[in-house]
């Protein structure tokens, strides 16, 4: 394109917006305080919240839109005037420091990039469409990009030899645009998931190890292996090559950190540290590759690798029960079943209510805490005074909650039952490492999911947001599914209020990362939904605009960024 974004910004407003370079592809940073000069005047509207939701409220029609399609007037109206500097003023200052936010200061937005943002060959994908992408979400007043950073690109070829570069070039694009980075050490690989658009392996050198050693991988109690991330049954053996899978995780972690310490705690806010399959703490229970499992089937245990087995009967001898550490559960069914087609699940005498299943359950679960712990131990270490907290992603799995196992999540390794909290154990243990809890599944509806499933999202969103409570540990939250509808929006508003048991203090949640920059994303009307979803959580529990308000000039807003918009589109195949 002839003019950079900010020279098509400007003319769209009638007001020429100052950049610093010429070229499009390095466009300068546009956010509300360069488009809007802030006229003295206050057009805040003392209405309560209750009486401006309305399910599927449109938008009021913006009186300054022009025929022309995304025009404005260049006569701005003094209501077009009121998206100010404001807006940006309070939260930039709140977020300084990290991703928490101050207590009743709204919620900022995080958009994840796309899984494939670096290539195999360790450059940016879609250069162009990224950085007007960036610079599209920056104006909407989101706070920053979650990236995930891949083991299998960065040490792919050799042990200990790591290539940054697309990520070098991305944090560089992010700081450009001020935008704040949430960045995902991804032990895992991509592929096989709910979501996963490409494949990217874990790195050749560990997948040749765990060729060697199939017991490296996690297995299940037919012996089908699962390569998405390395066993934690070895997770102190030096089993990679001299090193300890934890020793692999930490010298990435330390390499980052020398790389990237020029930007930690300015542009890199938060590191998610990856513990397992889809960088979320929990086993691979529910594989979708090669249809192992479909929605909403139970999953199976992961303790069949020798080393999990090695473990599991060491804790049957500590127990003096010598004749249960040979095996798992034999009596858990399969991968697809439901609860009450197994006699480990079912709900009348069901094995998971047994002495046997109470042993074996803590067992298996307190194998994940331990590893949860073992990796925080050394990514606090090495984080430590950068900067930049600390978050843990823990898998919202919401299907078969009403029942009495809750089948689904004992597989996962949450020991979460009708009569034990198995998320307040997590919780605690993020708190003595000062992480952030991080958990998805915020947009989901109970009434949205099938019935016969008992699925209960809404209700395990509350129970994990009474135990991070108790435990006191800041939660932060993502979607699990892409939505870019107004349901879901609300959804995600109410809970990021975290008004649990009558809970009517000024806690929210500290961030929330939107699944994911997309074509979809950038279509008109997501993203007017979109821009004025931003705007509500910003405005967060103090907020003292009406909805029509915030969504007003959110449409303003909209119009002002549509090159940027139309260029993330027609680039983004």
């Amino acid at each position: 394109m002839a003019l950079s974004m900010t020279h098509q910004i400007g003319s769209l407003v009638g007001t020429p917006v100052p950049s610093e370079t010429t070229s499009a592809e390095t466009t300068s940073t546009v956010n509300a305080a360069a488009v809007w000069k802030s006229p003295a005047m206050n057009l805040r509207v003392k209405a309560s919240r209750s009486d401006v939701i309305a399910e599927g409220l449109t938008p009021p029609v913006s009186p300054c839109r022009s025929p022309v399609l995304g025009g404005i007037r260049p006569d701005l109206t003094a209501a077009c005037q009121a998206f100010t500097i404001e807006s940006e003023t309070a939260v930039e200052k709140e977020h300084k420091a990290g991703s928490r936010s101050v207590k009743g200061n709204g919620v900022p937005v995080y958009v994840m990039m796309p899984l494939d943002s670096v290539t195999m060959t360790n450059s940016v994908n879609r250069k162009k469409a990224v950085n007007a992408a960036m610079a599209a979400l920056k104006s909407a007043g989101v706070e920053g990009v979650m990236m995930d950073v891949w083991w299998g690109l960065v040490e792919r070829e050799k042990a200990g030899e790591y290539n940054w570069g697309g990520y070098v070039e991305l944090m560089e694009m992010a700081k450009k645009h001020g935008l704040k980075v949430q960045a995902v050490m991804s032990f895992h690989q991509c592929g096989g998931n709910v979501g996963d658009s490409v494949t990217i392996p874990l790195p050749k050198w560990a997948v040749e190890e765990m060729n060697k050693d199939p017991d490296l991988a996690y297995t299940d109690q037919w012996g089908r292996r699962n390569y998405e991330y390395v066993s934690l049954g070895c997770d102190t053996l030096p089993v990679l090559k001299g090193r300890t899978p934890v020793q692999c995780y930490a010298d990435f972690m330390r390499a980052f950190r020398d790389n990237f310490k020029h930007l930690l705690g300015d542009t890199i806010v938060e590191i998610q540290v990856g513990m397992g399959p889809a960088g979320e703490l929990r086993y691979p229970s529910y594989p979708e590759q090669n249809g192992t499992w479909k929605f909403p089937g139970i999953g199976a245990f992961q303790c069949y690798d020798k080393y999990m087995l090695s473990s599991l009967q060491a804790a049957a001898e500590a127990a003096n029960k010598h004749n249960w550490g040979s095996t798992g559960p034999t009596d858990a069914g399969h991968y697809n079943n439901w609860p009450e087609d197994t006699n480990f699940f079912r709900k009348e005498g069901g094995g998971w209510d047994s002495e046997y299943g109470e042993f074996f359950l803590t067992w298996y679960s307190q194998m994940l805490l331990n590893h949860g712990e073992r990796i925080l131990t050394s990514a606090k270490s090495i984080f430590d005074n950068t900067g930049v907290k600390i978050s843990v992603k823990v898998a919202g799995i919401h299907w078969h909650y009403g029942t009495r196992s809750h089948a689904p999540e004992l597989t996962a390794g949450y020991y979460n039952t009708r009569n034990r909290d198995g998320y307040l154990p997590i919780a605690q243990m993020l708190a003595r490492h000062n992480a952030v809890f991080n958990f998805t599944c915020i947009e989901m509806r109970d009434h949205e999911q099938p019935q016969d499933a008992l699925c209960a999202p809404e209700k395990l969103v509350k129970q994990v947001a009474l135990a991070t409570q108790k435990a006191k540990v800041h939660l932060a939250g993502e979607n699990a599914l892409p939505r870019y509808d107004e349901h879901a929006h609300e959804q995600i508003l109410k809970a990021s209020q975290l008004n649990v048991e009558g809970n009517s203090d000024d806690a929210e949640m500290c961030a929330f990362t939107y699944l994911r920059m997309n074509q979809e994303l950038f279509q008109p009307d997501n993203w007017r939904k979109f821009v004025s979803f931003v705007k509500k959580m910003k405005e967060g529990k103090s907020a003292n605009k009406c909805w029509e308000q915030v969504e007003r000039e959110a449409e303003h807003f909209v119009h002002v960024t549509q090159p940027l918009v139309q260029e993330a589109v027609a680039m983004m195949h």
